[in-house]
């Protein structure tokens, strides 16, 4: 077992360890988290969870422009947008306040690298209305996009396609007669709706519900409840839940039902359903260990396989969520497990989460409800455990990412120590800390790696102290004064 670390190498031989060199956390226990009035000297009104990073086996492959993508919530301090480098070490901290968000993570929108996530009101346990935030490189809000013509986007999941469109989701409450389940005839129902919609224009290029193609006979929910009748005003059926929606080729669409426990091909010309994966109406024979259920994260792969995020509860079906490989044989209608991704410990999530599989082959897992992330080799070996401190985070990504902040770094002096941080951006390896009368005079003192989000150094007492952002190859990216 071996903690992961790993920094730019043009700068290794120039750069000078100070003889203190600390971040703000409290490092003697990694999971204690971090104080809740504010985690840092430099940004005071910033402040993160605490990640433990854990890697099994061989060192893994060194990435430095990748970053782990989080929005934790249900926590303290927890509401916020959070990227973290391979250690976990913060790198850029969007606190919310008391909003929640979802889904982080780096897309491409006309061309160029973005930053997408979603705000919103949240309306039931787990559903929402809201919009979706596309940022730039430098973390600014350069448009939004919803879905039109019904109730605002929810926020399990959006995806921004090559043609500039986005997928989106949302949760209409509509009356049906729900006696042929056994709920009120005058009933609340809602609609899981799928929308393919222009980011530049708003305007909407596809449509879909599921109240037009699925029966409610294929839901899972159980309507007769402790609690009472599901599907009046006061607590409309949930009949679908619609997780993910992603493309599939030949204009075919993926979509994940939760309250159904299945997966719908969707022809994108006719709306009509093409082939079902699961549930209680499966269009194929489910091989050994291959149902799932209550899943999340629907993804056709480029090797033709489907793979998918199952929680297996709530309510549960097994000890334990998994990520699942499926294999499909459309010929003879069969699905068989190609590799199932289990957790270490036997964590069973009753929301959200998904699967993502990186550039390599490997495997990353967002545990959803719980408050961990991992990743695998393709073949099922677990390689890395990541374990945040308190709450949880919806989905978790490794991605590709350059953040190039417009502000200067904080600088803050107390009682002869420099604090340093740079809100989001990524290529600071490290930083050299100058001291003089003035700025004429200053003189280098030490050059120090960055370590964590905050960076410090021991400092003369001179009138002028001030510091460098350097990148891998030594070139001063920014330089603040205290």
């Amino acid at each position: 077992m071996h903690r992961r670390t790993g920094w730019g190498t043009g700068l290794v031989a120039a750069v000078v360890m100070a003889t203190t060199v600390v971040g703000c956390q409290d490092e003697a226990d990694p999971l204690a988290g971090p104080d809740p009035s504010g985690g840092y000297v430099s940004r005071p009104d910033l402040d993160a969870p605490e990640i433990e990073v854990e890697t099994f086996g061989p060192p893994l492959r060194a990435a430095e422009d990748e970053m782990v993508f989080l929005a934790p919530k249900e926590g303290e301090p927890m509401t916020e947008l959070l990227i973290v480098d391979s250690d976990g070490e913060p790198v850029w901290i969007h606190p919310l306040g008391e909003a929640r968000s979802y889904d982080l993570r780096a897309q491409d929108y006309q061309g160029r690298p973005v930053l997408t996530w979603w705000r919103g009101e949240q309306l039931g346990l787990d559903y929402g209305a809201g919009e979706w935030v596309v940022m730039d490189d430098s973390y600014e809000e350069i448009t939004t996009v919803t879905t039109r013509d019904t109730r605002p986007a929810d926020f399990h999941s959006m995806t921004l396609t090559d043609d500039g469109t986005a997928l989106l989701i949302s949760y209409p409450e509509v009356r049906r007669d729900l006696s042929s389940i056994g709920g009120p005839e005058d009933g609340h129902v809602l609609d899981g709706v799928v929308q393919e919609v222009d980011v530049a224009t708003g305007d909407v290029v596809f449509r879909w519900s599921a109240l037009d193609h699925i029966p409610l006979s294929e839901t899972r929910i159980d309507v007769q409840t402790a609690e009472g009748q599901e599907g009046g005003p006061d607590s409309p059926l949930d009949y679908v839940h619609l997780t993910s929606v992603a493309e599939d080729g030949n204009g075919s669409f993926l979509v994940s039902a939760r309250n159904t426990s299945a997966i719908y091909r969707i022809d994108r010309r006719t709306g009509e359903v093409e082939w079902r994966l699961g549930g209680s109406n499966s269009d194929f024979a489910m091989g050994a260990g291959a149902a799932f259920a209550w899943q999340h994260d629907a993804q056709r792969q480029a090797d033709d396989t489907i793979t998918v995020y199952d929680n297996q509860s709530t309510p549960p079906t097994d000890d334990q969520s998994r990520g699942l490989r499926l294999e499909l044989d459309t010929d003879s209608m069969t699905a068989d497990v190609v590799t199932e991704y289990l957790p270490p410990d036997g964590r069973l999530a009753e929301s959200h989460g998904n699967l993502q599989v990186l550039p390599d082959g490997n495997v990353l897992i967002g545990w959803g409800q719980q408050p961990y992330y991992s990743e695998y080799t393709r073949n099922g070996r677990l390689v890395l455990d990541g374990t945040l401190s308190s709450g949880e985070s919806d989905r978790a990504f490794r991605m590709p990412w350059a953040g190039f902040p417009t502000d200067p770094p904080d600088l803050v002096v107390e009682e002869g120590t420099a604090y340093v941080s740079w809100n989001g951006a990524t290529e600071v390896v490290a930083w050299r800390f100058l001291a003089g009368t003035d700025a004429a005079s200053a003189e280098p003192v030490v050059t120090a790696r960055r370590t964590g989000f905050e960076t410090s150094a021991d400092m003369p007492d001179e009138p002028y102290i001030a510091v460098e952002a350097l990148d891998a190859d030594g070139q001063v990216l920014a330089t603040a004064e205290a």
